[in-house]
């Protein structure tokens, strides 16, 4: 008789680790993921590479003084030479350190020049992310068609304008409704007031450019509602320590929002210290079955099994996993019949910046440390070319009084000091450019083929740059900014170009890009893998394009759009 002890134990095993669902990453979208999945009554499995968080318990830095910091909050220069990357993050500081990786712990092989920012514990980047929250516009969706670049986007904003809204509603995103036709409005919390020069610009913007300046549409806790208090956050205190985790809850992420609210479902079970090594696919079934990681801890391999998968370990480690899932049927890559997989790979232009000084205003000071900037949306290319370049820039921008510091009173001592530093200094004036990049076929990520990491997976290999579109963009800005500033009265300006790497706008987005036809793209409009259909990616590596918006909003907005796609297609038994 046949002994059938292994395969009992095997069957038992594989029950254990069986879920209706998976999710890879609980970042922004991975978060978004897990509270829809378990909304809809999935029992859902979230893997995270990094370190447990929880809300309160672990954020050590949250209430502390700038006395307090050992080094009054700057990291000191020997870690900076062991760091040089990471140290180069915004926000990066003695305050925030542990919600990012050590260079060294998690390397990679840069072709050109790439800072790859990350933060691998359970909440993901969603604890340090800038909150900023701005809708695109059909502008945004049908410029790859009208342009002639990458490949149409599948969808419209019509499409995906609701599944902004349930994402805005649950987050709280504070903002006013402006009519900006390029930023269109959405279900918003009360937005904070301008000051009185943010106030001056935007009333001479408006008067000599007929461009827009207001108040940033931001993840911030105004006035929460009745489904904010449930989530257990309350109202934004406006201390602007956003990026040591919020005690209040005053701003959106995974651990303050999403994954608790998945946790009360009873449907959720989060794994930490889980490296994704692949995606596991059927050959008979012709789908994929489950995810096999690789504990951080022990090194042990382990398979977990579910009916569906959803990829969002942020876009580079998405694409990575991705590529590492082979099979007889994707010898390249999970979904790559197209060839296209890790291909397109864009970001953000964050290169250009400028600062000034305005008379005036001396009377008036401001109220609150408001954690929200200003935005100028974008004006280049809206309908009609009329730029030498592809594409547009939001413009970030805010006003404030100098404090008691810097080059106030130079050459004085004493009593004369004193008294020049007992008062706010002059009002200053900032613009700060995001623009939109153009996917190309050669900026790209690949994996090494004789590299591993200490998990023995590839290591990946950036190879994304610049081009000339890039440069002329950061031109058009700082002259077009410099204007602006000069017309509104600001004086002293200077401008810069930091000529800085891709990578360090955190918002690296494409290489699994969405499409209408297999042949060019990876996912359909439902964020599904064509030819793997359960398995939907909708973090930034499903990007067809960046637009010139911050795209986190549209990630949970694509996310949930697509889990309710699944679960209709799960009862129709399509998947």
């Amino acid at each position: 008789m046949p002994d059938t002890t292994n395969i009992a134990l095997n069957n038992k095993a594989r029950a254990a680790n069986s879920y209706d669902a998976i999710v890879i990453g609980s970042g922004i979208s991975g978060g978004m993921a897990a509270k829809e999945l378990c909304d809809k009554g999935l029992k859902t499995l979230v893997l995270e590479r990094g370190r447990p968080i929880e809300h309160l318990k672990d954020y050590p830095t949250v209430n502390l003084n700038p006395w307090e910091f050992k080094h009054r909050g700057q990291m000191p220069r020997a870690f900076k030479e062991e760091n040089p990357l990471i140290t180069k993050a915004a926000g990066y500081g003695e305050d925030t350190a542990h919600f990012f990786v050590k260079d060294k712990d998690h390397p990679y092989i840069q072709e050109k020049p790439f800072d790859w920012i990350r933060g691998y514990q359970v909440g993901g980047k969603s604890l340090t992310w800038g909150r900023s929250c701005q809708r695109w516009s059909d502008f945004e969706f049908d410029a790859p068609k009208r342009l002639g670049f990458a490949v149409d986007w599948p969808i419209r904003y019509k499409d995906i304008a609701p599944w902004y809204s349930h994402a805005e509603k649950f987050a709280g995103i504070c903002g006013n409704k402006d009519g900006v036709p390029s930023m269109p409005d959405g279900e918003f919390l009360p937005g904070y007031e301008l000051n009185c020069v943010e106030q001056h610009m935007k009333e001479v913007l408006w008067d000599k450019y007929k461009r827009y300046y207001i108040t940033g549409r931001w993840a911030q806790l105004t006035q929460p509602t009745a489904l904010h208090l449930e989530q257990g956050r309350g109202q934004c205190q406006n201390r602007n320590l956003c990026m040591r985790g919020c005690p209040y809850g005053g701003y959106f992420s995974s651990v303050t929002a999403t994954l608790p609210w998945a946790k009360k479902t009873g449907n959720l079970t989060v794994r930490p210290h889980s490296v994704v090594h692949s995606i596991i696919y059927d050959e008979q079934k012709g789908k994929a079955i489950g995810v096999r990681i690789i504990d951080a801890n022990s090194k042990q391999e382990i398979e977990y099994y579910s009916r569906i998968i959803f990829v969002n370990a942020s876009a580079l480690n998405s694409n990575l996993i991705l590529l590492n899932s082979t099979s007889k049927r994707f010898q390249n890559g999970l979904g790559n019949d197209s060839g296209v997989l890790g291909k397109y790979i864009c970001f953000h232009n964050y290169r250009g910046s400028m600062y000034g000084r305005t008379d005036g205003f001396k009377d008036q000071y401001y109220k609150v440390r408001k954690p929200a900037e200003c935005v100028i949306p974008n004006f280049r290319n809206l309908g009609k070319e009329d730029t030498d370049f592809i594409g547009g820039y939001t413009i970030f921008s805010g006003a404030s009084r100098e404090g008691i510091y810097g080059d106030r009173a130079p050459g004085q001592i004493g009593e004369s000091l004193k008294n020049e530093l007992s008062e706010p200094g002059d009002w200053t004036v900032y613009m700060y450019m995001q623009g939109e990049t153009i996917p190309k076929e050669s900026n790209h990520v690949r994996l090494s083929t004789d590299q591993k990491d200490q998990w023995g997976i590839p290591l990946l290999i950036t190879s994304v740059g610049y081009d000339d579109n890039d440069e002329k963009m950061v031109k058009d800005f700082l002259e077009q900014g410099q204007a602006m500033l000069s017309s509104a009265g600001v004086k002293s300006i200077e401008t810069y170009d930091t000529h800085q790497a891709p990578g360090l706008d955190i918002h690296e987005m494409g290489g699994i890009r969405m499409g209408n036809d297999p042949k060019t793209s990876v996912l359909n409009a439902f964020n599904q893998v064509h030819t793997c259909p359960n398995v939907f990616v909708t973090d930034g590596a499903c990007m067809t394009s960046t637009g010139n918006q911050s795209p986190s909003i549209l990630y949970m907005a694509f996310t949930a759009r697509a889990v309710n796609h699944a679960i209709e297609e799960m009862k129709k038994g399509n998947i």
